[in-house]
């Protein structure tokens, strides 16, 4: 079987583990547990130890001893991430249909001294849907709440945001194909077809935990690249409405085998957060 870390990696893998298995839930899992779970998708125990010391060291993660056992929980913040992921992958779609034609723009200038900072904003940006139109603006469909990305990362006073409609010259489609590759935001879609969509979807598996697991990371790793742009600026056959369609078939279809075999390797207990 070809490794799940050439196309993903071991953190990627977990946070879909963790939304699957932990999200809502007063629990933390077996580190053993995990490394059982994750040898259905070639992740090496090395790598699953690393991955979760990692996420622990930055506070996603908490650990609870039992004699010689350690178990992993969630935090706060590791809830509102996944419970953030699972609300991209479960109601926002992958089509915005519901677009009021307002733009959310944010601008922003900062030194080469704060590259940290700029780097985290435009990676919270990017995350939240905006593209890049010109230096130093991104610009985003429909009314975003830029204020709380600006305000946790402590830029209030570094960045300008604004909603604004277009005038002419200027349409809404001219800034969808300056701000966004839709070309290549198309070519992920079908990327994801080519592996999902067939008689046979990811044959080197072993069972259908590791299926789903690879499915959810696919899933959300395109979800979380997608600026989610207004259907009627999209061609009829956009990919994104299909890969959707079969994303959901294929969940539904591995839920039940999966969940049975999870709960068959997982050893829990019970933690407050």
């Amino acid at each position: 079987m070809t490794t799940a870390q050439d196309d993903h990696s071991a953190q990627s893998l977990m946070l879909s583990f963790l939304g699957i298995y932990l999200l809502d839930k007063d629990s933390a899992v077996y580190s053993g547990s995990v490394i059982d779970v994750f040898a259905r998708v070639s992740v090496s125990e090395e790598a699953v130890r690393s991955t979760l010391t990692r996420m622990a060291n930055r506070g996603l993660l908490t650990r609870h001893r039992q004699g010689r056992r350690v178990y992993f929980g969630l935090t706060d913040r590791a809830a509102q991430v996944l419970g953030d992921g699972a609300r991209r992958v479960w109601r926002t779609g992958a089509v915005n249909r519901d677009w009021d034609g307002n733009w959310t723009m944010v601008a922003f200038s900062l030194p080469d001294s704060r590259r940290s900072d700029r780097h985290d904003l435009r990676s919270q940006l990017i995350w939240a849907g905006f593209g890049l139109l010109q230096n130093g603006l991104w610009i985003a469909p429909g009314i975003k709440d830029a204020a709380a990305i600006v305000e946790e990362l402590g830029l209030a006073e570094n960045v300008t945001v604004f909603t604004a409609q277009p005038s002419k010259p200027t349409e809404s489609l001219d800034l969808i194909h300056k701000a966004f590759d839709t070309d290549a935001i198309a070519a992920r879609y079908n990327e994801f077809l080519e592996r999902w969509d067939n008689r046979t979807p990811l044959p080197s598996a072993p069972d259908d935990l590791a299926r789903q697991l690879v499915l959810h990371t696919d899933w959300l790793q395109l979800v979380r690249q997608d600026p989610y742009l207004p259907a009627e600026h999209l061609t009829e056959d956009w990919p994104a409405i299909r890969a959707e369609k079969t994303f959901q078939e294929l969940a539904a279809q591995y839920e039940t085998t999966a969940t049975a075999i999870a709960t068959e390797l997982i050893e829990e207990i019970r933690v407050e957060r």
